[in-house]
């Protein structure tokens, strides 16, 4: 799929993927947010994400 990928770069390239880019750059620097997406990951890979989680 070299074609999606050299899509992908070429977005992130352009002014709105760079825009995008330091959006996510500047929300990952922060400690509260950092927890609550490693948290998300946690949950979707189905290692804990607290009460509820019995999908197996």
């Amino acid at each position: 799929m070299p074609g999606l990928f050299s899509k992908v770069q070429q977005f992130l390239r352009s002014p709105q993927g760079r825009k995008y880019t330091d959006q996510a750059k500047r929300y990952a620097s922060d400690p509260k947010n950092r927890e609550k997406a490693q948290g998300m990951l946690n949950k979707f890979r189905g290692k804990g994400g607290g009460a509820g989680g019995g999908h197996r």
